[in-house]
């Protein structure tokens, strides 16, 4: 299975070709080759997803009659009218195979080194006691209830509990405070929340009860607060129901609520910088279909692989990383912790410790695990079969760190995008074609994608918005609620597109290239750029381990393009530091896009996700209304960026 680097290109070998989830999906459907793969999944949809759900096992209690129907038009399309299933009994088959039901479904690691398991067959038992114990309760089919759990056995128990029973789970950030979680179930119409009563980061506790307590308390839609203990605190309290205590056995011949493909299982509310969240609606037909697809042709996740991806359960990649994994057949590795807790090694030493084949990585991570190279590769990583990474644009180089240390020159790294909206992917790659560095070989299967100008041309070898041309498997039926503002947002700005929002690249050779949120670009002396082709030069100098890149308005200009540069740790600068990186963007990029400033800051604002949030840097800078904060992690950042809008 060696695997030579050709330059900076991975290749695949014949095993690959052979061997590969994608590979036997294209023999179980007769086609030759990826190519003919995807234009049939274009061409023939229904004989296509019948194939994806006979191979990839999905459970349907009625098969359906009509794969599509656009009576509502292309925006609000239904999918496998007439069929009905419970997305979660495609988990919990398994445990009804003697072959399956002792294999490990969850291994959960938290940050004191405390580690538990669960096997497929104890999963099914404690989702069906937990289902039950929300019946007796009272919580009815069509219920809201939201979830707010560090990654772990009963996030993911509670995350399948709720839509075996029909319910609707709302799955909320464990760093939100009360004004965000309160803002999210107010929308939601919730009737209950799930929630943990103190996780740990870095060995300090965060006590979520108080936060969950007060947003009981002020919503009074919200009859049940249902708390898992955490350490030595108790869940005592009026109207506080202990979640192991819900634990209940259910009556015999307990199955799944039966539902139809188009009901909701879901309500997952994005982070926007104006405006209320939008509450993102995903169905038992549509987000688990497309997330097995997607474990199946890009991640080529198999029964027994084990799979780590640090996702918050509370972001669209933790119920991603549990469908995927579970649907799978294979193990989650959860880890609820830093992931520099005791130090940096504590990503490889899970790795080694739990031989795990898949690791899913966000560009934040990556970077922060090659400033402390030492550290980060001190556990033995050769388990690893593919690695994932997601959430952002990433540069070549953080690309090609990766590939080389966790990935040890062989193991190909996948990139992936699509986000809330899609379920899944838009764009990523398969192991049976060549991969280059930051790239996508591949729109996916079943998904109409391709770059385009302001008025819906295809471009190729010019930078345009992302856009589908038709509906497809996975998208959110719509916002909450709000149908209006869900045509607004994808629908109305290129009649007849869904334009997702993220400014792209496609190459003459079929590799798409991301450049940034379309909202975030800058645009100096008409000369559009994304930011990050500007940060992927400025990570390209070894003193920087972070950066980010805004544009301001400007009278002559139109905008002026300002940098911020996090200096990597250890690295001496001369107070001519940012005049060398203005000048080293110049010389990459041109005059024109030569930065006005350069600050050299000590962090930059994140979610806990560790995405950068572009618009709240430029919003602080520029002395505008910051919009949503809700999710961020690192407050101290904005007082810094105010500070040095003062001085």
């Amino acid at each position: 299975m060696a695997q030579e680097l050709a330059g900076d290109v991975w290749h695949p070998n014949p095993d690959h070709e052979s061997e590969a989830g994608v590979s036997r999906l294209m023999k179980h459907l007769g086609i030759a080759d990826f190519d003919a793969l995807y234009r049939f999944s274009i061409d023939e949809p229904s004989r296509y997803w019948a194939g994806v759900n006979s191979f990839c096992g999905v459970v349907w209690s009625k098969p359906y009659d009509r794969f599509m129907d656009l009576t509502d038009g292309p925006e609000f399309p239904r999918w496998f009218v007439g069929g009905e299933l419970n997305w979660v009994d495609s988990i919990l088959h398994r445990a009804n195979d003697k072959m399956q039901a002792d294999r490990p479904a969850i291994i959960a690691e938290n940050e004191a080194g405390e580690i538990a398991a669960v096997s497929y067959a104890e999963l099914k038992r404690q989702v069906e006691a937990f289902a039950s114990g929300l019946i007796k309760l009272g919580i009815r089919p069509g219920d809201r209830i939201g979830l707010l759990m560090e990654s772990g056995i009963e996030a993911v128990v509670s995350l399948l509990a709720i839509p075996y029973i029909g319910a609707i789970v709302v799955p909320l950030f464990s760093g939100f405070e009360v004004d965000a979680v309160c803002s999210r179930l107010s929308a939601a119409g919730a009737r209950a929340i799930i929630g943990t009563s103190v996780f740990y980061r870095r060995g300090r506790p965060v006590e979520t009860r108080r936060t969950l307590a007060e947003a009981a308390a002020r919503l009074p839609a919200v009859e049940f607060l249902i708390l898992k203990s955490g350490g030595d605190r108790s869940v005592l309290g009026s109207n506080v129901v202990n979640w192991r205590e819900l634990l209940t056995e259910p009556p015999p011949g307990t199955s799944a609520r039966r539902m139809t493909a188009n009901d909701p299982f879901m309500i997952i509310f994005t982070s926007g910088t104006t405006g209320k969240p939008k509450g993102i609606v995903h169905t038992h037909g549509g987000f688990p279909i497309k997330v097995v697809h997607d474990a199946t042709i890009f991640y080529d996740l198999r029964e027994g692989d084990r799979f780590l991806w640090p996702a918050d359960m509370g972001w669209v990649a933790g119920p991603i990383f549990a469908a995927a994994t579970l649907m799978r057949g294979a193990t989650m590795i959860c880890y609820d912790g830093a992931p520099d807790a005791p130090d940096w090694s504590r990503v490889s030493r899970m790795v080694e410790r739990h031989q795990v084949t898949h690791l899913g990585v966000s560009p934040t991570l990556i970077r922060g695990l090659a400033a402390h190279e030492a550290e980060a590769c001190a556990g033995d990583v050769h388990s690893i079969r593919i690695m994932i990474t997601s959430g952002e644009a990433i540069a070549p180089e953080h690309f090609n760190w990766l590939r080389r240390t966790f990935g040890h020159g062989t193991a190909p790294l996948i990139n992936y995008t699509g986000g809330t909206e899609a379920s899944g992917a838009l764009l990523s790659s398969v192991i049976v074609k060549p991969i280059r560095p930051a790239g996508f070989n591949t729109v996916s299967p079943g998904i109409s994608a391709f770059v385009a100008s302001g008025d819906g041309t295809r471009l190729v070898g010019s930078v345009g918005e992302l856009a589908v041309a038709a509906p497809f498997l996975g998208m959110t039926q719509a916002f909450w609620e709000d149908r209006e503002r869900y045509l607004d947002t994808y629908w109305r700005s290129v009649p007849g597109l869904w334009v997702h929002g993220d400014l792209a690249i496609e190459e003459a050779d079929g590799h798409f290239f991301l450049l940034g949120r379309s909202d975030d670009t800058i645009k100096v002396a008409g000369k559009r750029l994304g930011p990050a082709e500007v940060e992927d030069v400025l990570l390209e100098m070894p003193e920087i381990s972070e950066a980010a890149a805004i544009g301001i308005e400007d009278a002559a200009k139109g905008q002026r393009l300002v940098v911020f540069v996090v200096p990597a740790p250890d690295a001496p600068l001369p107070k001519t530091f940012p005049a060398q990186v203005s000048d080293y963007v110049a010389q990459r990029l041109g005059r024109a896009f030569r930065p006005s400033v350069v600050h050299v800051i000590g962090s930059l604002p994140k979610t806990r996700s560790s995405k950068v949030m572009r618009r709240v840097l430029r919003n602080i800078y520029t002395g505008s209304p910051p919009g949503d904060l809700s999710s961020l992690d690192n407050p101290a950042s904005i007082e810094e960026i105010e500070r040095l809008r003062a001085g």
